[in-house]
């Protein structure tokens, strides 16, 4: 057996590598409309909306009406939309979604990302790649960033129902514990458990008030 090295995969076998990769992916998201209505409810919970009783048609009209009134909502349609396109191998509209999400509310999620049904962004400035998880009924705050350590693939798996602060950090292969919540501009390189508090610069737990 040779001891040669491989010759290095060509510039179109990456590419369909990297279609394959992000549509296996793709298949775990949620159906749009299923994805979109729990984001509604989502935000009208968060809004101090107590959308109870609530039927199919009162919420798709909150829906729109949240579309209109809240860039960020529409920026996250705009995502679930390219979620389910990368899915059934559609080409060219994921990225125009992707560009739509970017100009509206300056959401940048990218394709590698897996969100349950349910993301509350009260604004728009939010930047969200690598290999992430994100939990339901998670609100995450503007000017956050949730990514990647320098050289590792793996990015943060945030449980659900966490809280992220305004311009907060999440970095690197860490997880944030169901009810977590992070601080105001904290920078969070390690794990934080299950319904505790961390902030500052590393960030570290604090007991909740």
């Amino acid at each position: 057996m040779s001891d040669a090295p491989r010759p290095a995969a060509s510039p179109r076998r990456r590419r369909a590598d990297r279609r394959a990769f992000i549509r296996q992916r793709a298949r775990r998201h949620p159906t749009f409309l299923r994805a979109v209505a729990a984001d509604a409810r989502c935000a009208l919970a968060n809004r101090s909306f107590t959308p109870t009783d609530l039927g199919r048609l009162a919420l798709a009209w909150e829906a729109v009406h949240l579309a209109f009134d809240s860039d960020a909502f529409l920026a996250l349609a705009c995502y679930r939309a390219k979620a389910r396109l990368q899915a059934f191998g559609i080409p060219f509209l994921p990225g125009l979604f992707h560009r739509l999400a970017i100009m509206i509310g300056q959401v940048s999620i990218g394709d590698p990302v897996v969100v349950a049904p349910g993301l509350y962004l009260p604004h728009g400035q939010v930047v969200i790649d690598g290999l992430v998880e994100i939990g339901a009924f998670t609100a995450i705050r503007p000017w956050v960033t949730v990514g990647l350590a320098e050289g590792v693939l793996r990015g943060p798996t945030i449980g659900r129902g966490v809280r992220i602060g305004t311009g907060a950090k999440v970095i690197g292969p860490i997880t944030i514990g169901n009810g977590a919540s992070i601080g105001a501009n904290a920078v969070v390189l390690t794990d934080v458990p299950a319904g505790r508090t961390a902030v500052g610069v590393p960030a570290r737990i604090v007991e909740r008030p």
